[in-house]
């Protein structure tokens, strides 16, 4: 690498790491106050993350430091092992926080990098919405002037309408700085739409607080005392570097400890990992993170920040996409961002002591409320109202309860759920520890075919998840549902992300075997279950985006298009090898403009009772002007080679003793076929040797593989039946 490539890196990595600072200034300085630590802790946590996990860290350009999620679980630890002694509660919850860490150091030499993937991602959405909640009103109450109120969140809710009247009578020094706080919001709030490029050079939260400096600047410069009290403003140790506070561990034979460590593990544990996998979306060179070796890091950043009088060290989004939003490459952008964010706190320390908390507040309200917006709500009932359900049913429980008990209430609500929608309990505990997944590699085309059986949902997507991580991303993966009963909402939107991925990286992921499953709502990350029923269609009009595609392939050509045309169950009987089929159903039927040539999809049985076996495919089929022999053309493998023995014999063309050998052909005529198949025709076929072609003696049927074609394997086979019909139509 070249001197000036390495300058430039270094130089982007700078960059963003001075701008994600300015951001986490503030937050750094709010989550503190939120969580019921000293204002300090907050600059703790996030230099200490920003150091250790920039240099023992897996991930690469995410950025740590104090995280959303915890606020509730740690001011909840501060008034609980407190007992109301908010100075011990610090000291004990501290403790906690050590022992957290090492918990997460635990889980990654455990290899546990991967739990985010038994949580549905409806319940972990509902969660994050309730931790809003919580933040927003809480934080709503200190914006407002009001630092002493504590209790419920339900309590809080109702006592928003006298917490607004109390402003009636407040001095005024609460008032401006209510007023402050209110201005705040409404920056976090219509930033996004000021469209100035020099304004929008500093980040919402950076103007907060200039607009805290510069209010009490103008008092300075017409020598008044500003109004606000300082038990108002925020408050900062003169000995900053030289005083840590010693976690006090006299409680750890009490549960209740040991329930808020747990909580405190998990919440951190699953944040941390969500945002990893989020952050990873955005990376500009595609590249994943070793979540294992990030758990390690941040678990040992957790326990020195736990030492120093920090919170757990967890990875935000935010602050992450910020990071990336600015061309950061490498993991050194943590480390600057830590660097830039330490001296920011060292030179100013003087000036940061003039922000009132309610300016922090209000940036946490907004994100409060980023995390619980209604548009959210709107999302999920997109989704599928049994989506909503499980939404609400999480928030309302981490409400009424706590994150743990919440996340596991939602995670059982989604469970039963599925068990409604499926109308059985029997194909979940029957089916939960069989292997399910079954991986190979085509030998016609090398892609990597990964079908999946019984059902795939939050409990078992590990056993997927573990077969496409093997699969080269710059490679083919299709993923076949035909045989699997039931595909949940976590499900398909982990499988949108590894698209995403394969897509960014060269490759290609096709899911196929989803057009005749059902489901209630036209979202593509919808819930679908295979049942029988009598007309195949979704209940919702929702279709896939293969069938998305299809139609949009019909459209181009100027074909027609059509999800579920009529058919006839015996219409393979007249052809070799397909004498006792029967067909079941015919759908996503795209049929050019003269009715000459159509594919479709097709599930037909063979045999009878033990013996039958359905088959689900697609066919492209074919209809010749004049008669042709009937015979069955494929490569020979050696299930041809053995039905000679069975006196099925391959009809050999002399001229062409390689293609013979290469090819199994059938017909009821030998010597008709031979005549049929000529010089030009032999050669055509040779070139294409990976389809099945059938003839009845005036229409050809063409496949390519037992399973559904993807768009681009259709798109090929509508090709090649267009080129076969017109050397034979001539």
């Amino acid at each position: 690498m070249s001197k000036q490539t390495i300058f430039s890196g270094i130089r982007s990595n700078l960059i963003a790491g001075f701008v994600v600072s300015l951001i986490a200034l503030p937050l750094a300085l709010g989550l503190a106050i939120a969580s019921g630590f000293p204002m300090v802790a907050g600059i703790v946590t996030a230099v200490v993350g920003g150091v250790l996990v920039s240099i023992l860290g897996g991930s690469h350009v995410t950025i740590t430091g104090p995280g959303y999620g915890l606020v509730v679980v740690l001011l909840s630890a501060v008034t609980v092992l407190g007992e109301g002694d908010v100075q011990a509660g610090y000291l004990y919850a501290l403790s906690a926080v050590v022992l957290s860490g090492v918990l997460i150091l635990l889980f990654g030499f455990l290899r546990f990098g991967s739990i985010s993937d038994f949580f549905p991602a409806t319940a972990i959405q509902g969660m994050l919405s309730a931790i809003g909640v919580m933040l927003l009103v809480k934080q709503l109450y200190v914006m407002l002037g009001d630092l002493k109120t504590k209790g419920k969140i339900l309590d809080l809710i109702l006592g928003i309408p006298d917490l607004f009247g109390s402003l009636k009578g407040a001095q005024a020094g609460v008032l401006c700085a209510v007023g402050l706080g209110v201005v705040s919001l409404m920056i976090m709030v219509f930033y996004s739409r000021i469209r100035n490029r020099f304004f929008r050079l500093i980040p919402a939260p950076m103007w907060v607080i200039l607009l805290a400096l510069g209010f009490d600047t103008y008092f300075s410069l017409i020598g008044t005392k500003n109004p606000i009290s300082k038990a108002l403003m925020i408050s900062l140790p003169d000995n900053l570097l030289t005083t840590f506070p010693t976690p006090d561990f006299s409680k750890w034979q009490e549960p209740v400890f040991w329930g808020i460590v747990l909580s405190v593990t998990l919440v951190s544990s699953i944040e941390s990992l969500l945002s990893i996998k989020a952050v990873d979306k955005l990376d500009p060179e595609k590249r994943r993170s070793n979540t294992n070796k990030d758990m390690k890091a941040l678990g040992l950043a957790t326990v020195v920040s736990g030492f120093l009088g920090g919170m757990n060290v967890v990875t935000v989004i935010s602050r992450s996409s910020v990071n990336v939003n600015n061309q950061a490459t490498k993991r050194i952008s943590n480390f600057f961002h830590a660097m830039f964010l330490l001296l920011l706190v060292l030179v100013f320390q003087e000036q940061l002591k003039r922000i009132p908390f309610t300016s922090l507040a209000a940036i946490l309200v907004y994100t409060g409320y980023k995390l619980t917006a209604p548009t959210i709500f709107v999302s999920m009932y997109r989704v599928g109202k049994e989506q909503l359900f499980i939404f609400l049913t999480t928030l309302v429980a981490t409400l009424l309860t706590d994150l743990i008990s919440g996340i596991f209430i939602g995670l059982f609500a989604t469970f039963v759920v599925h068990v409604v929608i499926n109308k059985t309990f029997w194909l979940f505990s029957r089916n939960l520890l069989k292997p399910n997944v079954l991986m190979y590699k085509e030998n016609e085309t090398d892609n990597y075919y990964v079908g999946v059986i019984h059902f795939c949902t939050f409990l078992n997507f590990y056993k997927l998840k573990s077969k496409l991580d093997k699969i080269p991303q710059n490679e083919k993966a299709i993923v076949d549902f035909s045989l699997c009963s039931f595909v949940d909402h976590t499900v398909q939107e982990s499988l949108n992300s590894y698209e995403e991925l394969f897509e960014r990286k060269g490759g290609t992921f096709e899911v196929i075997g989803l057009d005749v499953h059902d489901t209630d709502s036209s979202h593509p990350f919808a819930v679908r279950t295979l049942r029988p029923v009598k007309k195949l269609r979704v209940f919702g009009g929702g279709r896939t985006k293969r069938q998305l595609q299809l139609e949009a392939l019909a459209k181009e050509r100027g074909w027609s298009y059509k999800e579920t045309p009529a058919f006839k169950r015996y219409m393979l009987r007249n052809f070799l090898g397909h004498q006792t089929a029967a067909v079941e159903q015919v759908y996503n039927l795209v049929v050019s403009a003269d009715n000459s040539v159509s594919l479709f999809d097709i599930t037909f049985s063979e045999g009878v009772f033990i013996a039958k076996e359905s088959v689900q495919t697609t066919f492209l089929r074919i209809k010749l002007k004049s008669s042709i022999p009937v015979f069955s053309f494929d490569r020979e493998m050696l299930l041809e080679k053995l039905s000679n023995l069975a006196g099925f014999h391959d009809i050999d063309f002399p001229k062409h003793p390689a293609f013979s050998k290469d090819f199994y052909v059938r017909g009821n005529r030998p010597s008709d076929v031979q005549e049929f198949f000529t010089d030009e025709l032999i050669s055509f076929f040779s070139a294409y040797g990976f389809y099945h072609i059938m003839s009845d003696g005036k229409t050809l049927i063409v496949r390519q593989f037992l399973r559904s074609a993807t768009p681009a394997e259709a798109t090929a086979m509508i090709e090649f039946g267009l080129a076969l019909k017109k050397k034979i139509d001539v």
